[in-house]
């Protein structure tokens, strides 16, 4: 089995996971801050909603500097194009994941902000930790949000305590 195709397996689970989250988050929170520190909701949702944007960006390019390069404005607009535009994103990326090999994913990839080096390691360890792990720690806090405003948190790894997955 290739590094692709365990990476693959991982992609649907957590893309399924992030999926029945996005779809919990209603039209009527994307101002609510649970702190005044914290991101909005409807923020945050965009941004794990887009996030498979930067995946993408690890797997088919040579680095980023943040310093010249900008992603588009996360701003919420409805559930609806929320989940449209994670469909999309995350379409894009499973299909650069599904092509990619072992040799492309053990290739550095240089992330900085302009001469500053954020990140300079293997496209594979990159992609885990700057995109899956990094969606992963998103989508938890939306999972917090979701509870302080009486909404169903979603079982992702077992049961939560409004959604049993048969557990």
């Amino acid at each position: 089995m290739t590094t692709a195709e365990l990476l693959l397996q991982e992609f649907d689970a957590e893309m399924r996971g992030t999926r029945i989250t996005l779809e919990r988050i209603p039209n009527v929170l994307p101002d609510f801050k649970p702190h005044d520190r914290s991101t909005s909701c409807g923020r945050l949702a965009m941004h794990v909603a887009t996030l498979c944007r930067f995946g993408t960006t690890i797997l088919t390019t040579e680095a980023m500097n943040l310093a010249t390069e900008k992603f588009p404005l996360m701003v919420f607009e409805s559930r609806e194009k929320l989940l449209a535009t994670f469909d999309t994103l995350s379409s894009e990326l499973r299909s650069h994941l599904a092509a990619v090999t072992d040799e492309h994913l053990g290739q550095k990839w240089k992330f900085s902000f302009g001469e500053k080096v954020i990140a300079h390691e293997p496209r594979a360890f990159l992609y885990r930790t700057m995109f899956l792990n990094h969606l992963i720690h998103h989508r938890a806090q939306l999972g917090v949000y979701l509870r302080l405003n009486e909404e169903q948190v979603p079982a992702l790894y077992g049961p939560s305590a409004d959604d049993t997955l048969g557990f």
